[in-house]
């Protein structure tokens, strides 16, 4: 027990500096590529943060544990919303931009409503887990396609505004700065893993201790543990003034959750879906992926954006899901 709680503090201490030098990365790579920092949330922030879920519900999949893969996939997509939302945008209010609700969170609806639909019958099998797969990878495909369409020439007013040695070579400008963004986005993932592993290790432990079913502990221990990366990063990013970042990590980490990490999991070891996971976790997903339109579209033609109070009642809808989750496992 002592050797499991030791992990899960050093994990945290990971996670809080692993995403500082993250999210640094991933901003200063957008504007010296020229690309969105959109794409750098939904693309390289999703697939970065999303990672431990990946490797968590792969895992336990190979180990006959599958509960635990869905429960995390779609608990870690409640704890996005309501938890790292809502602490953001009370940190610092979140804009929405005009693009992200015509784009990105119709795609997240629709990719929800799938998953509902394949779902339905409470069987995940490999079929469907293919499916899942094959529209991410379009999706994946599409948002790089997107990305790169909006490339500008920031790359050239960065390295205008931090060009100290105007002798230097142009080329020789442009490689350090791109390689030293890179770096730290490198950096940041591999601490970013390390740390969440780390807790994910040390909380599984204790809560298998106390004798819990897999899928709640894959909807609370494990998707809060593998969230980590993604609540320090939007938090941190937010306090950044990186708005879209944030939110596109969030996004696209919903996305990898929904489709690469179920997928995954389903392609390894199909599975039985408990009645819970669809009328319980996925139809609270898909209101929160319903209450971003409802925010994002603002009030009085002002731009949207998450302010302070609903970033409160965000939080508060995870308080009362957890407490909802802990009263049927006192039932059970």
């Amino acid at each position: 027990m002592i050797l499991a709680i030791l992990a899960v503090i050093a994990g945290l201490v990971i996670l809080v500096w692993g995403a500082d030098r993250f999210v640094d990365g991933a901003a200063s790579t957008a504007r010296y590529l020229g690309m969105p920092p959109l794409l750098i949330g939904m693309v390289i922030l999703g697939f970065g943060t999303s990672a431990p879920e990946m490797v968590v519900s792969a895992l336990a999949a190979m180990d006959g544990n599958a509960g635990i893969g869905l429960g995390n996939a779609y608990g870690s997509n409640i704890v996005n919303i309501a938890l790292i939302l809502g602490v953001a945008s009370m940190i610092s209010p979140i804009k929405v931009s005009s693009s992200m609700l015509s784009k990105e969170l119709p795609i997240l609806t629709l990719v929800t409503i799938l998953s509902v639909f394949l779902l339905s019958d409470l069987y995940l099998s490999r079929q469907n887990a293919v499916i899942l797969l094959a529209v991410f990878f379009i999706l994946l495909a599409w948002a790089i396609v997107q990305g790169m369409k909006q490339r500008s020439d920031s790359l050239a007013k960065e390295v205008e505004k931090e060009t100290v040695e105007k002798a230097l070579p142009h080329t020789r400008v442009i490689f350090g700065l791109v390689a030293r963004a890179i770096f730290w986005l490198a950096a940041g993932l591999v601490l970013l893993v390390a740390g969440s592993r780390m807790f994910v290790w040390g909380a599984v432990a204790i809560a298998g201790m106390l004798g819990v079913s897999d899928l709640i502990i894959g909807l609370t221990v494990a998707a809060l543990g593998t969230s980590l990366p993604e609540l320090a990063s939007s938090i941190l990013a937010a306090r950044k003034g990186e708005h879209e970042l944030a939110l596109g990590n969030v996004i696209g980490s919903n996305l990898f959750n929904t489709l690469a990490v179920v997928g995954i999991s389903g392609v390894i070891h199909p599975v039985a879906v408990e009645a819970e996971t669809l009328y319980r976790d996925m139809a609270v997903m898909g209101i929160l992926t319903l209450s971003l339109f409802v925010i994002g579209y603002g009030f009085r033609k002002k731009q949207g954006r998450i302010n302070r109070f609903e970033g409160g009642m965000l939080f508060l809808v995870y308080v009362s899901y957890t407490a909802w989750l802990a009263i049927s496992v006192i039932k059970g």
